[in-house]
């Protein structure tokens, strides 16, 4: 159970520590690429049904996919709370755009990574029909490996790349990038020929790998993916769809980029947490747990659940929190009506104990805290933080071991 957990919450725990995963809606990364010469699907966004309705009216062309804008994958297959099955659709006429336009633009669409509560779509993307005659797959990835970037294909394209590797490993095809340099001609000219490419689109295909990494480079990003990119029966080579992740650490310099955040797609504690340079992850438990480090984050839901508990969320609260932030960071916890208990879990080494324990105090006296509280600090200023535990006359659970102290937070939310 605890290995299938740790599958399943690695990702978004992991992105406690360091957030790397800033992403943007597909009609975004479309023209984010066209801006750099990669050819793409006409495709033109529209945020109401009317204006839907006005640019399936100047398209140019009556066969169009209409999609909706959701960061989340699965939308072919996904539910809108309208009713309206799948956010995929052929139309071909203004009136469907505007018809599907108005079941989509301001509903939530759920789809298997959504979960439950789904996603608000807020526009939808009008594309035009390109028949592919054949679908590959192409990303750009920081490999551990290779400490580099790498080109990773497969003439699998179109499907779960997961499945595929796992299926036929021999159907991947990773190009170690010289981070500098870039794909050259010959290394971007060899993929197309071990992909298959027709003769007369090799150079097409060889600049996209090129134009790709380009991308990947000036923009920082952490990942590209292309899925499909496909060879379509008129003769092109085009990237059919695309997600783009980049790296928060260089919003900085990557202005125009993050602009194009959009909050509606993150949990408002998350977006919350991130004003206060916290880092908060909602998850389906009843145990709020303000921890300091993803490895950290990742041994409380270890220990928890083998206490038979589940944990409602993580707060990260770093390496430079102050009283003041611990006490926003209880607010948050705070926020999610399903806590029952929250659990302190403190490893000092930058972060001193003692200022969590002044936020903890702080924040049990001035928020009214009525839940239970288990507190474990180990590290730095250690001491002081007891002695000011001890002497703050609040009811608050202290441990120095960690299993104790789950198993008490366990109890208290179980109460």
């Amino acid at each position: 159970m605890l290995s299938s957990l740790r599958k399943a919450a690695l990702p978004r725990i992991a992105s406690a520590g360091q957030r790397r995963f800033l992403s943007i809606h597909e009609y975004q990364s479309m023209e984010l690429l066209n801006s750099y010469g990669v050819a793409t699907p006409k495709s033109i966004a529209a945020h109401t049904p009317e204006e839907a309705f006005q640019v399936a009216q100047n398209f140019g062309t009556k066969d169009l996919v209409i999609k909706a804008q959701v960061l989340a994958g699965g939308r072919g297959k996904g539910k809108f709370d309208t009713g309206l099955q799948g956010g995929v659709h052929l139309i071909n006429s203004p009136e469907q755009a505007k018809e599907y336009a108005a079941q989509m633009i301001g509903s939530k669409l759920i789809t298997k990574q959504t979960g439950a509560v789904g996603k608000i779509c807020n526009a939808v993307m009008l594309a035009e029909c390109r028949t592919p005659s054949h679908e590959y797959y192409a990303a750009i990835l920081n490999d551990r490996a290779t400490q580099g970037p790498v080109l990773v294909t497969s003439r699998q394209g179109g499907m779960n790349i997961e499945e595929v590797a796992a299926s036929d490993p021999s159907a991947i095809i990773t190009t170690p990038i010289h981070f500098r340099d870039g794909l050259s001609n010959e290394q971007a000219l060899e993929v197309a020929n071990k992909l298959g490419f027709e003769d007369k689109n090799k150079e097409a295909a060889a600049k996209t790998f090129q134009d790709l990494y380009k991308i990947f480079k000036d923009k920082d990003a952490t990942q590209i993916e292309i899925n499909p990119l496909a060879e379509t029966k008129d003769g092109a080579v085009l990237c059919m769809d695309a997600k783009f992740g980049f790296d928060d650490n260089a919003a900085f310099r990557q202005q125009d980029i993050f602009a194009l955040r959009d909050v509606s797609q993150e949990a408002a504690s998350e977006v919350e947490a991130d004003k206060y340079g916290l880092n908060f992850i909602k998850l389906d438990g009843d145990i709020g747990c303000l921890v300091n480090g993803a490895g950290l984050a990742m041994a409380t839901m270890d220990v928890l659940k083998l206490k038979g508990g589940d944990p409602a969320n993580f707060l990260d609260v770093g390496g430079g929190a102050t009283p003041e932030t611990v006490k926003k960071a209880f607010q948050i916890l705070l926020s999610d009506k399903g806590v029952k208990a929250i659990f302190v879990n403190i490893f000092g080494g930058i972060m001193r104990c003692d200022y969590i324990a002044e936020g903890v105090i702080k924040a049990t006296k001035e928020l009214g805290l009525t839940i239970p509280l288990v507190v474990r600090l180990q590290g730095t200023k250690e001491p002081e933080a007891k002695k000011l535990i001890q002497e703050s006359g609040l009811k608050i659970f202290a441990f120095d071991g960690l299993d104790e102290a789950a198993a008490k937070a366990v109890e208290v939310a179980r109460a």
